[in-house]
């Protein structure tokens, strides 16, 4: 892993970073979490992840908290950029569908689908 780290920036010319925020500085952990551990496949590109704070424009009560995972790629070329941006797009969306699908603290709307015939939820009514 030593190795990955230690790059030359004019080698990989191409840069982009990436702003997700998420509600908690929890989810936006567990996201990191989720999606450190798949390294990226080619030698071409460079990614690291970092938590960081909202900007001072936001209106969020917490805005100390860590809640936006930053996200920088550094790639040989354009196209190498674009086809690894492309990648983690698809990644993040899975993991923030399954965070709204499984944690309660993402989902502020009642869900559309009850839970009737859940395994191990039997005679527990949705709200």
């Amino acid at each position: 892993m030593a190795a990955e780290k230690e790059w030359k920036a004019d080698d990989f010319p191409c840069t982009l970073t990436l702003h997700v925020p998420f509600p908690s500085d929890h989810l936006a952990t567990t996201a990191e979490r989720a999606l450190s551990v798949d390294a990226e496949l080619s030698p071409l590109v460079r990614r690291s992840f970092a938590l960081t704070t909202p900007s001072t424009t936001s209106t969020q009560p917490t805005a100390s908290e860590k809640s936006v995972l930053q996200v920088n790629y550094a790639a040989t070329t354009n196209r190498m950029l674009r086809v690894a941006v492309n990648g983690f797009i698809e990644s993040i969306g899975v993991v923030i569908g399954v965070m709204k699908d499984l944690d309660v603290d993402v989902v502020y709307e009642p869900s559309a689908e009850g839970l009737e015939g859940v395994q191990g939820l039997d005679g527990i009514k949705a709200k």
